[in-house]
């Protein structure tokens, strides 16, 4: 069964149990995915793949950051509760992240490699160390990394 699939089983498993958060949190995801099927011209009773499921749901925890900040900043707390419950429930889908110092051995281990000295270079080792990553680590992060070398 596909993480799509299983998400949408789990719509079902929110109803029955009440949980307003994740049901409404479930239907945006449900309903992201369906836009998705629907702009790549596939029908909506179509599945997305693990990769394009897990991809919609790193932009959708992306967007939740985003409002996250944008309502605080502004002095708005209350909007950004409910935000931050959907995070919590989208993050719960997606796989764990490398932390800054998981990161930083690979990031010094590829500078070695490619022998990048410059800072002026630097935008081709976090590319390296991001194409080795793909999906495992967070961009600023690495990117964090990487200018801590310099």
């Amino acid at each position: 069964m596909s993480l799509h699939e299983n998400i949408k089983a789990e719509l079902k498993e929110a109803m029955k149990a009440k949980d307003a958060v994740k049901l409404r949190t479930v239907r945006s995801m449900l309903t992201a995915f369906t836009n998705e099927l629907v702009a790549t011209g596939k029908t909506p009773q179509d599945w997305l793949n693990d990769e394009q499921t897990l991809s919609m749901i790193k932009r959708l925890s992306k967007q939740r950051k985003e409002s996250i900040l944008q309502f605080e900043s502004n002095g708005r707390p209350e909007l950004a509760e409910p935000e931050k419950e959907e995070l919590v429930v989208l993050e719960s889908y997606l796989p764990q992240m490398m932390s800054q110092e998981e990161i930083r051995p690979i990031a010094e281990a590829k500078k070695a490699e490619l022998g990048v000295e410059d800072k002026a270079k630097m935008g081709i080792l976090v590319g390296a160390v991001m194409k080795e990553l793909a999906g495992k680590a967070d961009g600023g992060d690495v990117k964090i990394v990487v200018e801590s070398l310099f």
